[in-house]
């Protein structure tokens, strides 16, 4: 054990150092609890729905949940029901075997539904298109607000993204 921790001490870090990006993080995040408290009574409820994805769009949109980021300080947080649900983040390109699930959990989500394509396979596709296992983009299945495109976007990106749909749908 004493020579694992001498090992740790020699190598030292060997990792990049991470971007800080908490100014922008704080502005938007300022910016998000403004819109929220005046349109979703202070908080948004987001459904994240895994429609066929390679999982790239889930870990960065979980990191949303991490402490560097921590959108549940802005009011955002992620539902596991669609009934509760204020907003659809849709991410991958939509399986055959998904288009029915999709839908009903669509048809779930009460008005006014805000429905975010995440990434380039929920917004266009991506390497996949329509084939026989595949619908191709979200915006073939159910209608689509915003698409966030990236492979896949950072959680700063989709931040920026989720706040101009705010501004543009609400103004």
């Amino acid at each position: 054990m004493i020579r694992c921790f001498e090992k740790i001490l020699r190598t030292g870090t060997l990792t990049e150092p991470v971007p800080a990006p908490e100014k922008e993080i704080a502005q938007l995040g300022a910016a998000f609890k403004q819109e929220i408290a005046a349109r979703f009574r202070g908080s948004l409820a987001i459904r994240m729905v895994d429609a066929g994805s390679c999982n790239g769009c889930e870990l960065e949109m979980h990191a949303l949940n991490n402490p560097f980021y921590d959108i549940e300080r802005f009011g955002i947080h992620f539902v596991a029901s669609p009934r509760h649900a204020d907003l659809l983040l849709v991410t991958g390109v939509v399986s055959r075997h998904m288009q029915a699930a999709l839908i009903r959990t669509y048809q779930a989500t009460p008005a006014p539904k805000l429905v975010v394509a995440m990434g380039d396979c929920a917004a266009n596709g991506g390497e996949f298109g329509v084939t026989y296992a595949s619908c191709g983009p979200v915006a073939n299945v159910i209608p689509v607000d915003m698409t966030i495109p990236g492979c896949p976007p950072t959680p700063l990106v989709l931040l920026q993204g989720l706040l101009q749909l705010l501004h543009r749908k609400f103004r």
